[in-house]
């Protein structure tokens, strides 16, 4: 198509709102603009085309047999422009919000408040990736991702919506009667880490530990540790908010903190955000916490 030869859009409106009016105060009203802003269009776009569209009968007005062949065609147009929009907007509606996070943070953190959201927004559907990876957001892609980052990265707590000590814990049995006193003493311990990180060797070398043998580290995915530290398989690197009531109870132990070390934040596009990706992430902060001994 030729854009150079269509002219304006506003000039087409104007003069397909006079035609479906009949009158152009109220085509002005239809468009939220002023009389003489429609009598101008109107005008610009006769002058445009060479040709009457609109003329005077006394005190109302009457389309010229040109403007009455525009005027349908116009019509069988915008609205099939009008029904395309109604298509993509149904469809961004309907499109559930998908949200990428960790396995860890999705199992102890995410899934036990959810349902209050689901419950209060029974008409948007949520769509959960917990993965390690990190997700790149592409449009139609995923709306929310939810980040870690540690303190040795500042950057503004813009969006955080869990900050949270991070603990070395393990069950009593696993641990009793050790004498743990430093980093260095929980080399020969069994370490429970997830699939694609290398957690527990950095947790070390922060701590300025160099073992002087290998790790006994076990990988798995973010939420089968959990249910693993439980059954005192090994140790682990986590956020003591997804530790809280094992550690009230006494199932779990602390054996080393890094006090408010873990921040969970929210990425999201800026640009385009759907009614209810905006839903979701105002509900997301309202949840917002920070947990620290």
């Amino acid at each position: 198509m030729d854009w150079l030869r269509l002219p304006p859009l506003n000039g087409l409106r104007a003069f397909s709102a006079v035609a479906e009016t009949g009158s152009y105060s109220l085509a002005a009203d239809r468009l939220n603009v002023t009389h003489a802003a429609v009598s101008q269009q109107v005008k610009a776009l006769e002058k445009r085309l060479g040709i009457a569209l609109v003329m005077r009968t006394g005190r109302g007005i009457q389309l010229t047999s040109e403007g009455a062949l525009l005027a349908r065609e116009l019509e069988i147009g915008f609205a099939t422009i009008g029904r395309g929009i109604e298509r993509l907007s149904e469809d961004a509606a309907n499109r559930p919000v998908q949200i990428t996070m960790s396995p860890a943070f999705a199992v102890e953190w995410l899934m036990p408040r959810i349902a209050e959201f689901q419950h209060e927004n029974p008409k948007i559907t949520l769509m959960l990736n917990p993965t390690s990876e990190v997700v790149e957001l592409k449009p139609r892609g995923i709306d929310v991702a939810i980040r870690y980052r540690d303190r040795r990265r500042p950057h503004q707590d813009v969006g955080a919506v869990l900050i949270s000590d991070m603990i070395v814990i393990g069950t009593p049995s696993l641990v009793g009667g050790r004498d743990l006193c430093d980093p260095a003493s929980l080399v020969d311990l069994p370490w429970l880490q997830e699939l694609g990180t290398n957690e527990a060797a950095e947790w070390f070398t922060y701590h300025g530990v160099v073992p002087d043998r290998p790790l006994t580290v076990n990988h798995m995915p973010g939420n089968l540790i959990m249910d693993a530290v439980r059954r005192g398989d090994g140790i682990t690197y986590t956020a003591r908010a997804f530790f809280r009531d094992d550690l009230e109870a006494g199932k779990v132990v602390e054996l080393f903190s890094e006090p408010l070390f873990g921040v969970y934040y929210i990425q999201t596009p800026q640009e385009h955000r759907r009614p209810a990706v905006k839903m979701f992430l105002d509900w997301l902060m309202s949840k917002a916490e920070t947990v620290s001994a």
